[in-house]
């Protein structure tokens, strides 16, 4: 299975007051992996939204901490897709440092129509690119 990997610093405003990245920090490491991933095939967000009528929004998150990250620790995000369907994709996403698996996830990201914010079909060009990529 391909995978996308995205280097992450940690900065001092994403820890706590003894160097420990915040639990939501994870999240938003993610975050940026799979809009980098997406970026990488070509795909810029802004642009679904404005000629599309699209946007992606997380609908539901699975997530395990096993580690602590630190104030200045390299990290590795890996995306992975793991399930697609019409109006939704299923990513597994880790992260690492160096070899030690500090936090994993499923998250299940929705297309949703910009306007009325119900679910839209994920473009066909959006599936072959994620497609192409695995």
């Amino acid at each position: 299975m391909q995978e996308f990997v995205w280097p992450i610093r940690v900065y001092y405003e994403d820890t706590d007051s003894g160097g420990v990245v915040y639990h939501s920090q994870y999240v938003n490491f993610m975050e940026r992996a799979r809009t980098e991933w997406l970026r990488a095939l070509g795909v810029e967000q802004s642009t679904l939204r404005q000629q599309q009528g699209l946007l992606f929004a997380v609908h539901s998150m699975q997530i395990n901490y096993r580690r602590p990250a630190v104030f200045n620790d390299l990290l590795q995000v890996i995306s992975r897709l793991q399930k697609r369907s019409g109006a939704s994709i299923v990513f597994e996403q880790s992260i690492y440092r160096g070899e030690e698996l500090l936090c994993d996830a499923l998250v299940r990201v929705a297309s949703l129509n910009a306007e009325t914010f119900r679910p839209k079909p994920i473009p066909n060009f959006i599936l072959t690119e994620l497609h192409s990529d695995c």
